[in-house]
């Protein structure tokens, strides 16, 4: 009996070892233009976080990484009520600890869970970590490419108040105070008016994707979101919330839409209109951007990658 329990923790031993290992990981070019995406995190290290967080470090020492893309949910599942919340320590600053994680920014933008919290928190904590970027509720910048000073344009908005459910329902704080039109008029003038050679935009719901979700919450986006994405040619949009991975590009959009898993607690998933690849594993999404490519995978809990893709121009 004692050899057998001995055993049975050796091969637990072994398995915990293996999951913390990217396995055949993926160089990226130095030169090239590398960062990471994580979203629906926020669970004090359970359902995978913990060790979600830890490949997240193993890959940030493998390639060079410039910043970590949140878009949506760091805190599940209230978010936080002020910058002194113990939620910030539980679920975030004990949890991404690798020294590779810890000087690189991460810009983030709120979810649906934060609304349940103070948004203005997940800003104001900008000035508490250095780490954490969060100027506003919804922002952009460019990151220059190459020495002939070709850029690339992230747009971070924020989509819970782009939703009818969260903006009539109290539960989720001040998300029906917010402006819509301003926001979306933001959007559709920032993507109009950049001349950069990609143009990302990310936010933690979907526009197309399969969802077990209300679905209203995915049309809301799509008349209102889609329709702008489409119109100004962005080239991909990228979001969280549905807490598996996906890629999609339905039947005559222009646009790729690509679903990161959940850091931790992740759901299945099926195939829908557009569906290029589709998997219920949590984990997160590595991205390399040059002047001429744009590529993505996805990495598993287990380190495994399981999907990559390249766009050329």
């Amino acid at each position: 009996m004692k050899q057998t329990i001995i055993f049975l923790s050796f091969i637990t031993l072994a398995f915990n070892l293996n999951a913390q290992i990217l396995i055949n990981p993926e160089k990226l070019p130095d030169q090239a233009l590398n960062f990471m995406v994580a979203s629906d995190m926020g669970r004090r290290g359970v359902s995978e976080q913990k060790n979600v967080a830890t490949l997240m470090g193993k890959e940030a020492d493998l390639n060079t990484i410039s910043f970590i893309a949140v878009p949506g949910d760091p805190i599940h599942d209230d978010g936080v009520k002020s910058t002194e919340d113990s939620e910030w320590k539980d679920k975030f600053e004990n949890i991404y600890t690798a020294p590779s994680l810890m000087n690189l920014p991460w810009y983030v933008v709120a979810g649906n869970h934060e609304y349940h919290g103070s948004v203005q928190a997940i800003m104001d904590y900008s000035k508490i970590s250095k780490r954490w970027k969060a100027p506003a509720r919804y922002f952009s910048f460019e990151k220059t490419l190459d020495t002939k000073g070709t850029k690339c344009l992230f747009v971070f908005i924020d989509t819970a108040p782009l939703i009818d459910k969260y903006r009539a329902d109290k539960g989720y704080s001040d998300a029906g105070k917010q402006d819509m039109e301003k926001e979306l008029k933001w959007l559709d003038s920032t993507l109009v008016s950049s001349k950069d050679r990609w143009k990302i935009v990310l936010g933690h719901h979907p526009v197309y994707a399969d969802t077990q979700k209300d679905v209203n919450e995915r049309t809301d986006m799509e008349k209102r979101v889609g329709i702008i994405l489409e119109k100004e040619k962005a080239d991909f949009y990228i979001c969280g919330h549905i807490h598996n991975f996906q890629h999609l590009k339905p039947t005559g959009k222009i646009v790729n839409y690509i679903v990161n898993s959940s850091a931790s607690e992740s759901r299945k998933v099926n195939k829908t209109d557009g569906t290029i690849f589709c998997n219920p594993d949590p984990g997160f999404t590595v991205c390399s951007v040059t002047s001429e490519s744009f590529s993505f995978f996805f990495v598993n809990h287990k380190g495994e990658d399981v999907y990559k893709y390249i766009l050329k121009k």
